[in-house]
């Protein structure tokens, strides 16, 4: 099952340029992407208003980083080899990559372990993250660097480690720091504006 999936995805992606050249940008630059989007909220969500927002931010940081450490340990004892290591000649490989262990998925691993913890929030623009984190879980098969059980599996425990981290002991404890942190930014950036306010008007 899992090479059937992965040499009819990487065949279709093989054949349609069309589909190739975005989904392979996509998934070149997702990482980036996640992680400039979460900063952004955090940076930028000011106020009661959008607690919420920020909060998600903070726990979608630590339910990835809780994530891809598991994910780490369980990638070290199963060890197990990507395809295109393992079938060189009957799997296309569309950029350069490390031929570091394959299950679980890193990156599906991170990408539902942070659209997790923003669909527990914020449900509307959580389920968006569901949608991309999917297609790029997808999009990793294609391009022949993972199984479909590799992004499955990552998939799975990256929700897992959101939903652990949504348990209300758990929960309270993260809402505080996020609090803490997005308190301490806004005071930083209010002093900063006065500062340059002043300078301004001298």
């Amino acid at each position: 099952m899992d090479w059937s999936i992965l040499h009819a995805l990487n065949d279709f992606l093989y054949h349609h340029d069309g589909v190739e050249d975005p989904l392979l940008f996509y998934v070149n630059v997702s990482e980036a992407l996640f992680i400039a989007t979460l900063g952004v909220i955090f940076l930028v969500a000011s106020g009661s208003r959008n607690l919420a927002w920020r909060r998600s931010a903070v726990a979608a940081v630590l339910s990835a980083g809780l994530a891809l450490g598991v994910g780490k340990v369980i990638s070290e004892l199963v060890d197990r080899a990507r395809p295109f290591v393992i079938d060189s000649d009957g799997v296309h490989l569309f950029s350069t990559h490390a031929a570091d262990p394959s299950f679980p998925s890193d990156h599906a691993t991170a990408a539902f372990a942070i659209a997790t913890a923003i669909v527990l929030r914020r449900r509307r623009w959580g389920i968006a993250a569901l949608i991309a984190a999917s297609v790029l879980s997808v999009g990793r098969v294609a391009l022949g660097v993972h199984f479909p059980s590799d992004v499955l599996a990552g998939a799975a425990l990256g929700s897992a480690s959101a939903l652990v981290l949504w348990a209300p002991p758990l929960r309270t404890r993260i809402d505080a720091l996020s609090d803490w942190l997005g308190g301490y930014w806004d005071r930083a950036l209010g002093w900063v504006r006065g500062r340059v306010g002043f300078s301004w008007r001298s």
